[in-house]
């Protein structure tokens, strides 16, 4: 097995085997405590310019099928596990994990104390790091820690330009199900029409969208406010996506100029942007939140909710504080999952509701959009 390395910008060097594409790769390394979901990590675009570690020791347990990608391509700039599968057990499976990873060009590394490496970003925050699996990196670990602590960081990096489609699309498809794949939604049963803004869409939330009654026209990121309320929808929707918030400007103008024209539901970097169009601020966390079982409180109705997240920043609530009003609470740390405006059909959320493979604690958020269609519809 071909050696590999992971080096630090706090001068932490990790030694491992290849694992997926040779070369070099650098990103923020951060990890995810999920227990299952790793094809569905890998293509969610929220992890451009990120390095992932996945704190569950084994990952390719049960191989990767063409049904569980949250998008077209792989965009995690690398892959970091203690134990990788070379024999998956699944009768979905089409493909071993390093396998699919050599084929879409991921670099990743395998054999790595992923529990050390998890301590040290909890510990120093998440961090500028690199994977490399070149023949002289044995010789030079303090010239890749060099280079770690060289490399371009995500603050203030537009990432969202590098994610987002490249022209409008309409969604033609329903939830999967075992008997029938991708169902194929039937047009009487779409009630409401649907903008979805595309910051990084994952596919799940596509589904969730129709399978709610909505006919779902995406458009990229760039396309301006007059552009989307000529289409007359009867909702807005803001999808997540990577990166800085305060890094797309355009976005926040024209979700600026959208507030109180349609109702709005926005999940993720959405959300953020929703709240930065208030004139909020927003703030990077020092390790962010990326896994399946994080407790978030519906304000609400006082359930607790376990949920899936994948987010680096974190909305102020202070100061919005009269504009909006906190609606979801994070139990671990008390950061804000969810807001609202009082008087405007506009909520959003900073979790995953769609969260695929799981939990499945908040599809009824889905539902509240369309009831807040529904009401708009009516008064007006």
């Amino acid at each position: 097995m071909k050696k590999a390395y992971l080096a630090l910008a706090d001068g932490t060097v990790f030694e491992g085997i290849s694992f997926g594409a040779e070369g070099e790769t650098f990103g923020e390394v951060v990890f995810n405590t999920a227990l299952s979901g790793y094809q569905e990590v890998l293509t969610d675009p929220s992890y451009k310019g990120q390095l992932v570690a996945m704190t569950c020791p084994q990952q390719g347990n049960y191989g990767v099928n063409e049904e569980d990608i949250e998008s077209g391509r792989p965009w995690a700039e690398g892959f970091i596990v203690k134990e990788s599968c070379l024999f998956p057990s699944n009768y979905r499976s089409t493909e071993v994990l390093m396998a699919y990873l050599r084929r879409h060009g991921v670099v990743g590394i395998a054999g790595v104390d992923t529990r050390a490496l998890t301590r040290i970003i909890r510990d120093k925050g998440a961090m500028q790091a690199m994977i490399s699996t070149a023949d002289n990196a044995d010789n030079d670990k303090a010239r890749l820690v060099e280079r770690a602590r060289e490399a371009t960081g995500i603050v203030g990096v537009d990432l969202v330009k590098e994610v987002t489609s490249k022209k409008p699309y309409r969604w033609t498809q329903g939830l999967w199900t075992r008997e029938s794949g991708y169902e194929k939604t039937v047009p009487e049963k779409l009630r409401f029409k649907v903008v979805a803004y595309d910051f990084g869409m994952k596919l799940n939330i596509l589904r969730c969208l129709a399978s709610s009654g909505c006919d779902v026209a995406v458009v990229p990121a760039s396309t301006p406010a007059e552009a989307v309320l000529e289409a007359n929808p009867d909702g807005i929707f803001l999808s997540n996506g990577p990166g800085d918030p305060e890094a797309v400007p355009y976005a926040i103008e024209s979700v600026k100029k959208l507030i109180g024209k349609r109702p709005i539901f926005g999940i993720c970097l959405g959300h953020q942007i929703l709240a930065l169009a208030l004139g909020g601020r927003t703030y990077k966390l020092k390790f962010g939140h990326r896994g399946a079982n994080h407790p978030v409180q519906d304000l609400t109705t006082r359930k607790v909710e376990i949920t899936s997240q994948n987010h680096g920043f974190a909305v102020d609530m202070d100061s919005i504080k009269g504009i909006a009003e906190l609606t979801h609470i994070n139990l671990n740390d008390r950061t804000v999952e969810g807001m609202r405006l009082k008087d405007l059909p506009v909520f959003s959320v900073q979790y995953h509701p769609e969260a695929s493979p799981g939990p499945h604690d908040s599809h009824y958020l889905f539902k509240r959009f369309t009831e807040e269609m529904g009401k708009n519809r009516r008064m007006g």
